[in-house]
């Protein structure tokens, strides 16, 4: 029996990279979620007047890898101390935050963040918002396996990859 996660940390194309390459995760569909708009597009969430952010879906099977592990690696690829920015992506669609399923969900994210925030690891205050999940609408066909299928754009080169490298390190005992 699988699971879902939504986390929102920047944009999804980065998301979506990292958390493919995870062991016990099924599938990362990139999207839009957080905000009022009904059925938003790319364009409706970049002008940043949907109050969306790009999150990913994530399902995952629990027996191989932990809803508390997820929020591990979120909270480890991405900067959780900007709010509405994430490097030179900036704008409330760019947000870092975390959509929970259920109370379960709820708990284990406000746990990490608080614990997050008591380990020192970040000079400024975690901003992250905690919420409760709504609707996710999936993004356009062109978003999905972004960085796969876009390795060599300078996007992918410049931001990603240094991303994806770090991940790589602090995680390879989960990696796929």
């Amino acid at each position: 029996m699988t699971d879902f996660a939504y986390f929102g940390g920047g944009c999804f194309w980065c998301t979506e990279a990292i958390f493919q390459r995870l062991r016990g995760v099924v599938s990362v569909i990139p999207g839009y979620a957080g905000g009022d708009m009904d059925n938003p597009n790319y364009e409706a969430v970049s002008d940043g007047d949907t109050g969306h952010a790009e999150m990913i879906r994530i399902e995952f099977d629990p027996s191989v890898i932990s809803y508390e592990q997820l929020l591990d690696v979120f909270w480890h690829t991405h900067d959780p101390t900007t709010r509405n920015q994430q490097g030179a992506d900036i704008g409330e669609q760019y947000r870092s935050v975390v959509l929970f399923a259920n109370e379960e969900q709820k708990r284990a994210a406000e746990k990490s963040k608080q614990d997050l925030a008591n380990s020192g690891e970040y000079e400024k205050p975690i901003v992250t918002e905690i919420r409760p999940f709504e609707k996710f609408f999936e993004a356009e066909n062109y978003h999905h396996d972004y960085y796969e299928k876009h390795k060599e754009a300078p996007y992918c080169q410049i931001v990603i990859n240094p991303k994806l490298e770090k991940f790589k390190k602090r995680y390879k005992e989960l990696l796929k």
